[in-house]
């Protein structure tokens, strides 16, 4: 009895599970190739987004020999280069418009009930963010990759409604 291998056993309920503090989306996952003498070597390249439904978010791209090396790699760049951006009332403090390389990305603040309209990577990027209702439009370029780093970018860009209101700004619920 004393020699049988030790079973395989579910973690109990009183074992504490790590938590999650971000939320993980795979955006994109395309297979890339380099031509060398024997023939084509294949690899892996993720586009990961990386959120916490408050107020951060990250983006990253990485490649990998396989597709979950791929995606454990730019999930961990997303989270080195994660940003944190002004919310209003759940949604944006000002509309905001922004080009990166081929790809414009604009997005305007919604009323109470709207939702979020944005279609591919933006509405998947704003759907790990803390934002409940926003107008996007997605314009030239249709590159995953610079749609994402665009929609980052416009992030960055917004500033908070105190630093621009002139008259005073109630704070929100959650602020308090």
């Amino acid at each position: 009895m004393a020699d049988q291998k030790p079973r395989n056993r579910r973690p109990s309920q009183n074992e504490k599970r790590e938590e999650k503090q971000f939320e993980e989306v795979v955006i994109n996952i395309d297979r890339v190739s380099r031509v060398v003498k024997g023939g084509r070597r294949f690899r892996f390249k993720a586009l990961v987004v990386v959120g916490n439904r408050k107020n951060r978010v990250g983006v990253g791209v990485a490649k990998g020999q396989d597709v979950q090396a791929a995606i454990s790699r730019a999930s961990d760049i997303a989270k080195k280069h994660m940003i944190t951006f002004p919310l209003y009332k759940d949604t944006l403090p000002h509309d905001v418009e922004t080009k990166v390389t081929g790809a414009r990305v604009l997005l305007k603040p919604a009323a109470p009930g709207t939702g979020i309209i944005a279609g591919g990577v933006v509405r998947t990027i704003l759907g790990t963010t803390g934002i409940k209702n926003l107008l996007s439009k997605s314009l030239g370029s249709t590159n995953k990759v610079n749609i994402a780093y665009a929609t980052i970018e416009a992030l960055k860009q917004l500033v908070p409604a105190e630093k621009w209101v002139n008259s005073p700004v109630k704070p929100s619920k959650e602020a308090k």
